[in-house]
This record gives C-alpha cells, structure tokens and sequence, in this order.
C-alpha cells in the first residue's frame, strides 16, 4: 500500500484525534517489542496502518478484554516448496497461526526451472493473505557435483530485481566458490553488495570465515552448536536460528541470544512440512518452544517479528507503533502464544485457526509442466559388483541434515554388495529426471530402517532428481515409475501390490490441493513406511536431502557419491 497526498494528509489528522480511526482495539496488553514491556493500551489503526495509542475515537471498536496483541510473525528464511504447497495454499496454510510475512528462497523451484520458475512464484504470491517476499536464489545449479534442470547467472537474476518483493540475494551455499573467487559467485556477490545477502556456510570458522564475510554476507541459518554460532555473531553475522520440520537447532542456540547479541538474532523455519502446518503451526511453534527453553516471552516474540524485519529492511513492519502496518495477532496468553485472531494490515484474516475469506485472491497462473525426462529404469542399473575394501555408507541421523561419512564391510552375494537388513544398511538410488538415457547414481544408507519394500520422491534437494531407497533393487524400480507417471511426487510400495503415491505435479515439489488432502495423502506414505519398519518421524524428508551435496559429510547425487569436506566424488569402495 503506497501513501498519497490525500492518504497521508488524512492519517495525520486522525493520528491527532481530529477524526475517527476506523478501528480502535481496546483494553489490550501490547507486546512492545520496541521497548521490550508489556502496555496495557488501546491502539488505534487507520487505512492498514498503526496510528498509536491513547484515546481515540473509532467508527469500528473492538474490546479484547486484556488480551495481548503482538506483531505479524515474519519467518525470515524459508523454502514454500519445501511445505508442498503452492503459494496460495500455503499461505492459507500459515496466516492463521499468525505469519503475515515470509522471505522465501525460490531455490528449489529454480532448480527444476529456472526463470519460469521464479516468474511463476513472483505471479502466483500476489494478493494473498500474507507478504511473501524473495531472495534471489544463488546457486543453480546449487554445485558442480549435481544435474538441474536449469542454470540462472548474474544476468539473469538482473532481469527480475526491479520488482518490488525481491529483497536480496538468498543462501550462498556455494561458500568454496566464496572463498576461491570462482567468476560467476563473484558476479552475483557484486549485483547484491548493496542489498541482503544470506550465508549457508555450516561449520564454517576462522579465516575462512572471514573471508566469507568479506565478501559481503551477512547471515547464516546453519548453525548447530553454540561455539559456531557465538563466532559467527561476534564476527557480525546476524544469527538465524532455525527449528523446522527437519532441523531443529533452537536449543542448542538458544544461550548464544543475549542483551548484547539479540538484535542480531532471528527465529526461521527454513523447512516446514505439511503436516507440521496442519497440527502445530508455523512461526508461533519457534516462539512457544523458546519459551519453554526459558526465553523471555517479549525476547522470544521480537526474533520473529522485529529483528527479520529490520535485517531485511522491510519498512514500518515487525512491530506495533505510530505509522506502522496494521499486521497483528491477538493471543489470550502470553506464554504460549496461541493466535486467535490475526490481522493483516487492520483487516481480519483469520480467527481461530480459521482463515477468513475476506477477498479473493487473484486467479493462480498455471505453472509450467514438471520435467520428466527419465527414460531409463531397469533392476540391471542398479546392481552393484563387489570390490576390495570398505564399503561407504551415508550415515543418517534424526533431527538433522548432518549425515555421517561410515566405512562398513559390505554384504556379498553373487559378486554382487546387496542391502542388509541385519545392520539397517539398505540401497540408494538418484535418478536424473532432466536428461534422458541417464544410468542411477547408486549408494547405500544407514538409518532409514526399512524392513520391506521401498520409497521414493522426486523432492530431492537441491537439484530435485528421484531419490530412493528400499530393501531390494525391484522394489525401487517399482517406487520411481510411479513417481515417474506421476509427473513428480512421491510413493511407497514394494516388489507387487498397490504403490501410494502424493502427486506433486508443480515442479515435482508442490501440489495444488488444499492442505488437509496433502497430509492426508501424506499420511498414508508416512504409516506404510512405518509399518514397513523406518523409525523416522519422516523419512521422505531425512530421504530428502541424502541428495544435498552442500551439507556434510556423505551424500549422493545423479552424478556419484559426494565427500562433502572435500567438495569431489568419491568412489563407492575404499581400499584397505
């Protein structure tokens, strides 16, 4: 909403109580995130935006009889595809929990593709329920070590920065290419010097940090211990703390938030599936879980209001006070913060976990079809004739994107290391969906603890080819044709009998049903992976990102098996 004449001419003289505010919210308890109190106030708002407090009149009053009012939740980096939602639905999905902005990183839609991709997302996140700005994605491909769909240099990401929702350059991953001055990261640091450029540098200290930030990066959201985390912010890095539906490092970071260091912390989500949205929540489940960790209950709503949006310079938005954006929700405690009703721009968006159909959204623009290119399927690609030595093993671990670099006597039969289901080593496969005639990349993988059968999904980050894993290489091979005939998405099933399957027909990443069909669907997937023996809360989530060649230690990509501390492919076997 853009002021005129006539529209600030005439918020000056209401802000004076020359005349009537359109709405007055009485007896509230402000949570000030400015002065960090709790005010027993009554807040006048005025064409979308605050105008203070004290007594106004109003042509519209409502009494909140005590209960606390608080900023819009602003989530500061997070991936839409990653909640399988189109950007309407996930939108309806989040307002209600009280998020009025999000900073999403199209960075998977970007893989698979490419400019239309992010011109779909820029068309289709118009008019909604909540702001969602971008960051340019940094890194498409995201490395060397993997096949995308698509390829965007600096001039391309030039076309696109005009448009107003775009805020900087998102997550530079590619942090080896930071530090050896490859020409085309240098040509995008250069474009956004003068904007936000978000980090992605885990584990990364010392000087090679330094390094990293002068190049002029500013945040990181891949902390996971205190010690890095306490690095990073005293280097000047703005420390944003994530606990998603994957990775959950909150605890772990939480004693890094002080009087001295808060203001340059943020709470993210980065990763959050649909069925977290459904049950618990978005941003309000960070908050809730800080306080329970012992944070302030006004510290712990300023991270996810008020310091996202002065990092990402979003003007008059993370706080309520004179000449500020009417974007609040309203909780009838402070601890925990359970919105019952959410405002957005002084409009009521929703009540009670209920989204309110104050206007239609503009038609959604149809997005461009999903690649599909795998030709090449057989049980032959995947087997894998036994050498000398250790077997490599990517090593799983719940609640993190961290996987471990495990050297393991391998299981023969026939000439052949097969899956072992004595020691929960099962078989892997990345099959590009790009580029036709293509063999899979094949690996084996700890933890996912299948008994029978197998899963697949063409969510694979970053280049989103089908990833897969299962106990035999026919049930594989069963998984990833439906997932192929799907157009994308991602399936359960074993050597014969029915194949689940969610369809994921935007991009391979995204579904256009309402989120209560995608959980459901989502749902069955998650139970008969269960009952087929995989202890993990989610296994299509950990299966991936076993394709993320950028988070270390052991990973796989269409291209091999990828040593991520030495950024290179390593071979399957390691000679004694």
């Amino acid at each position: 909403m853009k002021w005129d004449n006539r529209r600030l001419i005439e918020s000056i003289e209401v802000a004076q109580g020359k005349r009537p505010a359109e709405l007055c919210l009485r007896h509230c308890r402000l949570v000030n995130v400015l002065s960090g109190r709790i005010e027993s106030v009554d807040i006048a708002v005025h064409k979308g935006f605050v105008l203070g407090w004290g007594q106004y009149e109003a042509v519209q009053e409502i009494d909140l009889d005590g209960m606390y009012v608080c900023p819009g939740f602003i989530d500061g980096h997070i991936h839409i595809e990653s909640t399988l939602l189109d950007p309407t639905r996930f939108s309806d999905a989040v307002a209600p929990w009280g998020t009025s902005a999000v900073i999403a990183d199209p960075h998977e839609i970007a893989n698979v593709l490419g400019l239309d991709g992010l011109r779909y997302f820029l068309q289709a996140s118009e008019g909604l329920p909540i702001d969602i700005y971008f960051n340019l994605p940094s890194c498409v491909p995201a490395t060397p070590l993997e096949t995308s769909g698509a390829s965007l240099g600096a001039a391309d990401l030039l076309s696109l920065l005009p448009h107003p929702r775009i805020l900087g350059l998102a997550e530079m991953m590619n942090f080896p290419g930071v530090l050896h001055a490859f020409p085309d990261v240098i040509e995008k640091l250069l474009l956004f010097q003068e904007g936000v450029i978000d980090g992605h540098a885990p584990r990364l200290g010392g000087i090679p940090l330094n390094a990293y930030l002068v190049a002029g990066v500013s945040s990181d959201h891949e902390c996971t211990t205190l010690e890095e985390g306490r690095e990073k912010l005293s280097k000047g890095m703005t420390l944003m703390i994530r606990e998603g539906s994957q990775s959950k490092d909150l605890a772990a970071l939480l004693p890094a938030v002080d009087e001295h260091t808060w203001p340059h912390c943020m709470f993210v989500s980065d990763d959050r599936h649909p069925d977290d949205l459904l049950r618990k929540g978005h941003m309000n489940v960070i908050v809730n879980r800080a306080m329970e960790l012992g944070m302030d209950p006004v510290r712990a709503l300023s991270l996810a209001t008020f310091t996202a949006a002065r990092y990402f310079r979003l003007p008059r938005m993370g706080a309520i006070a004179p000449g500020y954006r009417a974007d609040f929700t309203v909780s009838p405690t402070l601890k925990p913060w359970v919105p019952v009703q959410v405002f957005k721009r002084g409009i009521p968006v929703a009540r009670n976990g209920k989204l309110l159909n104050t206007s239609a959204p503009p038609p959604c623009p149809h997005a461009p079809a999903s690649p599909m290119n795998l030709t090449r399927l057989s049980v032959e690609d995947l087997a894998v004739p036994a050498l000398g030595g250790s077997l490599r093993v990517i090593g799983v671990q719940e609640g993190t994107l961290l996987t471990k670099h495990l050297l393991l006597p391998p299981k023969i039969e026939a000439g052949h290391a097969v899956a072992d289901l004595d020691r929960d080593i099962l078989k892997m496969a990345v099959f590009n969906r790009y580029l036709p005639d293509r063999p899979p990349a094949v690996a084996f993988v700890q933890g996912i603890g299948l008994r029978s059968g197998a899963i697949a999904t063409s969510v694979a980050h970053d280049s989103h080819n089908i990833i897969a894993v299962g106990v035999s290489d026919a049930a594989i091979v069963r998984v990833v044709d439906a997932v192929r005939q799907a157009g994308g998405g991602m399936a359960a099933g074993a050597e014969k009998g029915t194949v689940d399957i969610l369809p994921l027909p935007l991009a391979g990443l995204m579904s256009d049903a309402p989120l209560d069909r995608v959980v459901e669907r989502l749902e069955i997937l998650k139970a008969r992976a269960s009952d087929a023996g995989s202890p993990l809360q989610n296994p299509f989530m950990a299966l991936s990102f076993l394709a993320l060649p950028v988070i270390p230690e052991l990973k796989l990509t269409d291209l091999g098996l990828v040593d991520v501390s030495s950024f290179s492919f390593v071979p399957l076997f390691q000679e004694e």
